[in-house]
Parts: structure tokens; sequence; C-alpha cells
């Protein structure tokens, strides 16, 4: 049984259904917003967070004015974003993977945590705010070199300001000033956060990539995902029709609560880490 004394008595007890359901398996992990909230980044949906009107890639495209705007809140809420840290969640799935019990994880987090917290086969199918590439001539750049540069761009930006952090790093803020908007150093092109931003499709290798991940897999958890997104749904219906254990651990309803195996609506940091302590030694 797993080590569940931080648990209430029914989430003790649906997080040893759960390890039952997953022993002796390989897990492929899914893993959304929910799963940072412990990292001081909080999610899409959940209680508390902050209203949101995300800006479409057809918005920042067609116009310099939305492209300043996004830049300003984007340039904000950086480093706040960036000195997040892994928390026991990230830390669980890391030792999943080294425990061998993991085959990876899939991510629709932007903010590299699984990273930094040591998983090795990371699919991150909304892309990374660690990069910016130029839409021109395709020259990657990585965010904290470009955020320096759009600190000495604009040195009357302030970047102690205390707004609401929204889960991909940004900020809603009014343009101040004259804010210089950040471009390409090799060929003056367009640059562009290296992520899937609203109205555009998540890469088609990417998805393969998500899906190899599955395949060599014998059940899937779900981690801090409401599963609104219509590629998390598309990788639960895979296990489904696999009739693979599909472990659900998100704070709410998902759009998959009907398919899983096991549903338990509690944070993720606490059942991960159960999990991680649990399942090695039911090999």
């Amino acid at each position: 049984m797993p080590v569940v004394s931080q648990l209430d008595p029914q989430t003790s007890a649906l997080v040893g259904r759960a390890v039952d359901a997953l022993a002796g398996r390989r897990i492929a992990v899914l893993t959304g917003a929910g799963v940072s909230t412990d990292s001081g980044i909080p999610d899409y949906r959940g209680k508390g967070s902050p209203a949101r009107t995300p800006m479409t890639v057809q918005q920042f495209l067609a116009s310099e004015s939305s492209r300043r705007r996004y830049w300003v809140g984007s340039h904000l809420g950086w480093q706040r974003f960036a000195a997040a840290d892994p928390n026991e969640g990230h830390e669980a799935i890391a030792a999943l993977e080294r425990d061998e019990i993991a085959t990876g994880v899939v991510t629709q987090n932007v903010d590299g945590l699984h990273v930094r917290a040591g998983s090795r086969r990371v699919v991150e199918l909304h892309g990374t705010m660690r990069r910016v590439v130029c839409l021109q001539c395709g020259q990657v750049f990585d965010r904290r070199d470009l955020a320096a540069r759009v600190e000495s761009d604009n040195p009357w930006l302030r970047t102690d300001v205390d707004l609401p952090l929204g889960p991909d790093g940004d900020v809603a803020a009014e343009v101040v000033g004259e804010f210089v908007v950040p471009a390409c150093s090799v060929c003056d092109g367009m640059l562009k956060p290296d992520v899937v931003f609203f109205g555009e499709f998540i890469p088609a290798e990417k998805f393969r990539e998500a899906e190899q991940i599955l395949r060599a897999a014998d059940a899937l958890v779900v981690a801090g995902s409401s599963l609104v997104v219509n590629s998390g749904v598309r990788l639960v219906e895979r296990a489904r029709r696999r009739r693979l254990p599909v472990v659900i651990v998100n704070r709410g309803q998902t759009r998959a609560d009907g398919r899983a195996t096991v549903k338990i609506d509690a944070g993720t940091s606490d059942v991960l880490g159960a999990f991680a302590e649990s399942l090695p030694a039911l090999r």
C-alpha cells in the first residue's frame, strides 16, 4: 500500500485502488497545468485562477499593437515564471522514469519543469517558453538571452510588478510608453515564443512522439488536466481502445472521468508522490 498519511481516508482508498490497477505495468504520464500549481504557477480553470482572454495566433501575427501588448505581458511575467521550481509531483514522475516504470511524460505545459525535475523523455505538446523562434529565418533563441535584450531596449520597463501570473508565464498588463518589440538579430524577422498559441495546431510530429510514449506503456496516468484540449482526450481514447487502465488525478471534473479506471479528485503532488513510493516495490 502507498504511503498516504497526508491524504484523507477517501483519497487514500482511491490511491490504493489506483496502485492496484497500475502495479506491474509500465506507465505513460500525461500532465496539464494542475501539476504545476504547487510550484506557484496557476492553472487555467482552477479555483482562484485569474480570468484570461488569451491572445490568438491570428491576433499576434496580424497586429503590431497586439504583439507589443503580448511581449510586455510576457516579459513582465517571465522572471517569476522562470524562477518556479519543480514540485513533488514533477519529481515523482522523474523518479518513476528512473525506476523504469514510466515510459515518459507528455505534457500540455510550457513551463519546462518536467525537464528541470530530471525527466528524460518529455514531449512538450504545446512547446516551451524556454525558446523563441524567428518566423522568417527559423533562428532559435534562448528566452533568457532575449529577456536581457528586451530590458536593454526598454530600460523603463518594470520587472517587479505584482500582477496575477498566467499559466503560460504572462501577466495582464497595460502597455506603458513605447515598448520596443524584439526582432530577430539575424534577419530582423518576427519573433514568437516556441509555443502553440490559441488557434494553432499541435505539430503532427509532436503528437506522434506522444503516441510512442503511450504505445510503450501498459497504463496511462493523467495528472492535473481537465482534458479540455482534444490532444489529451485523443490519448485517453487510444488507451481505452487498447483496454489499458486509465488513472486520472485532477481537482474537479475532466472530460474523460467516465472512461477512467480510477478517478482521484485531489492535488497531484501527494498522489504522484504516493505512486512513486509504492509502485517500485510492486514490479
